[in-house]
């Protein structure tokens, strides 16, 4: 364990955990929210320093970032436990552990160092390293190490985010950063509180803090059936979207059965395409469709409308793209490529 950052000593004891939203006030012996950071004795410690749980070499696209250095590898970790409750998370037996559980869930036995993140990332050329698959907020000391020895190193970072960190958070990871996917997962704060045992407001100040700050932001929406899919809805996201920048890429994406949300059915192929159309309605230059074969996958030029990257799932199969700019029309390409 390593004592965590982002938190001050309060009376009796207790400690004020700021690193996310949630702003924890952990008594001793206790734990935040998140499940991995915990108060011993007065003083903050995180659990999640190295405990890695998940480490793969990923198409950059997986992320999904659809506008970063795309046919590139990202190397991908995790470590268990999560801020949120969300009860149709696919990654719920890692993001949803509790830290004590974590030898059953198969972490490596040896601490999996930055350094050695590093060294995985760049033996397997990758161009990236991404802190994904759980909330990487919640293990803030290991991924901002990482982040900063593998800028260093030539490497660019990623966050795959729920947006629920504050904007001291922002400010400490933001220099070693380069891009982020934020799910933004509903346009209702009752859906937040009832879903995810969260608000609405921070994941949209963190959004419009990251365009700001610089990083590279696409955001994805997860659709699901009678939950967050009606056209007022959707066009409340769009709007959003919008207001922050017409060119941060917006992944609707496939809902499919998983965890508490079992006995939903998945997003039929007619709503993603509803929701394709309401946000290039709405004026956004790239509406895309996640976890669905045959079409919302490739990039056209905003200006051209030729094809400029042609994706078979996550794959690059055409790129016609040259120094940021379109090969037809020669206009700049909103991205990092």
């Amino acid at each position: 364990m390593q004592e965590a950052r982002l938190y001050n000593k309060l009376e009796g004891g207790i400690a004020h955990c700021y690193l996310c939203a949630h702003e924890c006030r952990i008594a001793k012996s206790k734990f935040g929210l998140c499940g991995v950071r915990e108060n011993q004795g007065g003083l903050l410690y995180t659990h999640a320093y190295g405990n890695v749980v998940a480490a793969h070499v990923d198409p950059v696209e997986k992320k999904p970032l659809y506008h970063f250095l795309p046919g590139s590898k990202s190397f991908s970790v995790a470590i268990a436990g999560c801020n949120f409750r969300c009860g149709f998370c696919q990654n719920w037996e890692i993001s949803q552990a509790p830290v004590k559980l974590g030898e059953s869930l198969g972490l490596i036995e040896d601490e999996f160092t930055p350094e050695a993140l590093v060294d995985e990332a760049l033996s397997n050329d990758c161009a990236s390293i991404a802190y994904t698959y759980t909330e990487p907020t919640i293990f803030f000391e290991y991924a901002y190490d990482s982040a900063k020895l593998g800028r260093e190193r030539g490497l660019r970072n990623i966050f795959v985010t729920n947006g629920y960190m504050t904007k001291a958070c922002l400010k400490e990871i933001a220099p070693y950063l380069d891009a982020a996917n934020v799910d933004l997962k509903f346009f209702k704060d009752s859906s937040y509180k009832k879903i995810c045992s969260a608000s609405l407001a921070p994941v949209l100040d963190s959004i419009k803090l990251m365009v700001d700050m610089g990083i590279w932001v696409e955001i994805t929406t997860l659709i699901i059936p009678g939950i967050n899919d009606s056209d007022e809805e959707l066009s409340e996201i769009a709007k959003f979207i919008l207001s922050v920048g017409k060119d941060v890429p917006w992944h609707i994406s496939r809902f499919h059965p998983d965890y508490k949300f079992n006995g939903y059915l998945p997003t039929p192929e007619e709503t993603l395409k509803k929701a394709q159309a309401i946000g290039e309605e709405a004026g956004l230059s790239f509406v895309y469709a996640g976890n669905v074969y045959g079409f919302g996958n490739d990039t056209l030029c905003p200006l051209c409308k030729k094809r400029l990257i042609r994706r078979d799932v996550f794959k690059v199969t055409e790129l016609n793209i040259q120094d940021s700019k379109c090969l037809y029309c020669q206009s700049l390409v909103p991205g990092i490529f």
